[in-house]
C-alpha cells in the first residue's frame, strides 16, 4: 500500500481524474491476457504528457515505487501483471498520431494509439504499416513496440522492430531520451532504439515513435490448401520457400484449431482435413497471378486435397478475419487457454509440428497448433483448466519440453510473445548462462534501483504460473 502522501504527488501531477485506487480499477489491471498470473497494483495512473510521465518515473526513483508502462493489456506472457505491486502507468491519454510524413514515408505516434486506427489512418493516404498482430484492434502501438510483436504478414515484411525509427522515451531516472529520427541511415553511438523495442518496459517508458512506412500494395489475393496429411501441410511451407516464393502470409491450422475457428466464425473453412495453410500474396497484380499459380501447384505437388482461391475481397477478408480469431474460438473450449509461441526455422516447421504432437500425447495434454508457418513461429495452444492442479504441472512440463525442443532445433522459446514473467524461468534455454548475465548488466546499467517492471524477463526462481492475492 503506498503512502497517502505519494498519492497525493500523483494527483497533482496529472490530477485527481487521472489517478484510480479503488478496487473496480485495481483487480481490472491486475493481470492481462496470460492465464492464471495476478497481482494487485496500489494504483493506476493515467499521465497526459511525456513531461507527467517523468515526474511520475522520478517520483518512483525517489522512493523505489514499481512501475508498470501498460497499454491495452493483451500481452501474453504477464508482461504488464504487476507482480509488486506499484503504479500502473496507463497510456490511454497519449493516443494521438501526431503526423504521416508522405514525403519521408514515416508516422510518428504516441504510444496509445491502437494498432489498426494507425494502419487505417496511412492506409487512407496509400501508405502502409505492415506489423499486424492478432490483437490489432485493440493492441496499443506502445505495447507492440515493447513486445516487438509480429503478425501474419511477418514473412514477407517482418516484425515491428523493422520499422521503428526512432523513439522518445523517458529513463528510470526521469530523463527524457531520443533516439533516431526520419533516418534511412544512423550510426551515431549505441543503438538505443533498436534495445528499446522489445525490452518490455523493463529500461524505460516509450513516451513517442516514429515509424517506418511503405507504398501500399497494388493488389492482393488469398488461398486456402487443404491438406488430409498434418506433415505435408508443414512440408509444403519449406517448399515454398526453397521456390523462392515468399508470400505475406503463410500460416498453419491443425484441425482441432480449425473446427473450433469454423464453430465461432462460420467462414466456411473445412472441418474434414488434417490441416489447412492459409497463403496471402500481395504486389504488382502480373507478379501476385505468377506466385499464386506457382504456390497452387506447389500445394498440389505436396499432396493438398484441395486449393481454393478467394474469389472476392470479402471471402479473402473472411478467412484472414476467421484465422485471426483463432484464440477467441479456442477459448470458448476450456476455462483456461494457454497460447504459447515458440520459433524455429521455415524448414524445421514439420519436425517441430511433430514434436509438439508426440509432446501432447506424453503429457496426456490437449494441444491445438496454429500459427505463422511461414517464418517458423508457432502457436501451440493449451486447453486446460487451471483450477486442476495436477494437470497443470503437466502442463508446464510439456510447454517446457517444446520449448527446450525448439532451442535444439535451432529456435527460440519466443517468436513474438516476449519473456515477461511467464518466459523467464526458460530464458537462459536459448540466451545461455552468459547471455543472461549480459542481459542483466544492461538492466541493471539502466535501472539500478529495479523499478521498472520488475519481475519480468529474469526469473529468481523455477516458478512458473503464480497467482498472488492483494495484500
Amino acid at each position: 500500500m503506498l503512502d497517502n502522501r505519494i498519492i497525493q504527488n500523483l494527483i497533482k501531477i496529472v490530477g485527481d481524474e487521472n489517478v484510480a485506487t479503488d478496487n473496480a480499477s485495481l483487480l481490472s489491471y491486475s493481470y492481462d491476457a496470460t492465464p492464471n498470473f495476478q497481482s494487485w497494483p496500489d494504483v493506476v495512473v493515467s499521465p497526459k504528457t511525456t513531461e507527467e510521465i517523468a515526474e511520475i518515473v522520478k517520483l518512483c526513483a525517489s522512493h523505489n515505487i514499481p512501475l508498470i508502462p501498460r497499454g491495452s493489456g493483451t500481452n501474453l506472457s504477464a508482461g504488464t501483471t504487476p507482480l509488486y505491486g506499484g503504479i500502473i502507468l496507463l497510456m490511454k491519454h497519449l493516443d494521438k498520431i501526431l503526423e504521416i510524413d508522405e514525403a519521408n514515408l514515416t508516422v510518428t505516434t504516441q504510444p496509445g494509439v491502437i494498432t489498426l486506427s494507425l494502419m487505417e489512418a496511412v492506409e487512407a493516404k496509400g501508405l502502409f504499416y505492415p506489423p499486424d498482430p492478432s490483437s490489432m484492434k485493440i493492441s496499443q502501438i506502445g505495447g507492440n513496440i515493447n513486445e516487438n510483436s509480429g503478425g501474419l504478414r511477418g514473412l514477407k515484411y517482418g516484425v515491428t522492430r523493422d520499422y521503428v525509427l526512432g523513439l522518445e522515451f523517458v529513463t528510470p531516472s526521469g530523463n527524457i531520451v531520443r533516439t533516431g529520427g526520419k533516418l534511412a541511415k544512423d550510426v551515431a553511438g549505441y543503438d538505443l532504439t533498436g534495445l528499446m523495442v522489445g525490452s518490455e518496459g523493463t529500461l524505460g517508458v516509450i513516451t513517442e515513435a516514429t515509424l517506418k512506412l511503405l507504398p501500399k500494395p497494388d493488389t492482393k489475393k488469398t488461398l486456402l490448401a487443404l491438406f488430409t496429411d498434418i506433415d505435408a501441410a508443414a512440408e509444403t511451407v519449406s517448399k515454398i520457400i526453397e521456390n523462392r516464393i515468399i508470400p505475406a502470409t503463410l500460416e498453419f491450422l491443425d484441425r482441432a484449431t480449425l473446427q473450433a475457428v469454423e464453430e465461432y466464425a462460420k467462414a466456411g473453412l473445412p472441418t474434414h482435413v488434417e490441416a489447412v495453410l492459409l497463403i496471402e500474396q500481395d504486389g504488382k497484380s502480373e507478379q501476385v497471378e505468377s506466385d499464386i499459380e506457382q504456390i497452387l501447384i506447389l500445394c498440389r505437388e505436396q499432396g493438398a486435397v484441395e486449393v481454393r482461391v478467394a474469389k472476392t475481397v470479402e471471402e479473402a477478408e473472411q478467412l484472414t478475419t476467421a484465422r485471426r480469431a483463432a484464440l477467441s474460438a479456442l477459448a470458448r473450449i476450456k476455462p483456461t487457454t494457454i497460447l504459447e509461441d515458440a520459433t524455429v526455422p521455415r524448414s524445421e516447421v514439420a519436425r517441430m509440428v511433430k514434436a509438439i504432437n508426440i509432446i501432447a500425447d506424453q503429457f496426456q495434454v490437449d494441444i491445438c497448433t496454429f500459427g505463422h508457418a511461414g517464418d517458423g513461429n508457432l502457436h501451440p495452444t493449451c486447453l486446460t483448466d487451471a483450477r486442476n492442479k495436477e494437470e497443470m504441472q503437466r502442463v508446464e512440463q510439456a510447454f517446457e519440453a517444446i520449448f527446450k525442443k525448439a532451442v535444439d532445433l535451432g529456435g527460440t522459446i519466443t517468436g513474438e510473445h516476449g519473456v515477461g514473467a511467464m518466459k523467464a524461468p526458460y530464458l537462459h534455454l536459448k540466451a545461455g548462462k552468459h547471455g543472461v548475465t549480459t542481459m542483466k548488466a544492461i538492466k541493471q546499467a539502466f535501472d539500478p534501483q529495479n523499478i521498472m517492471n520488475p519481475g519480468k524477463l529474469f526469473s529468481d526462481s523455477d516458478r512458473k504460473r503464480v497467482v498472488i492475492s492483494k495484500t
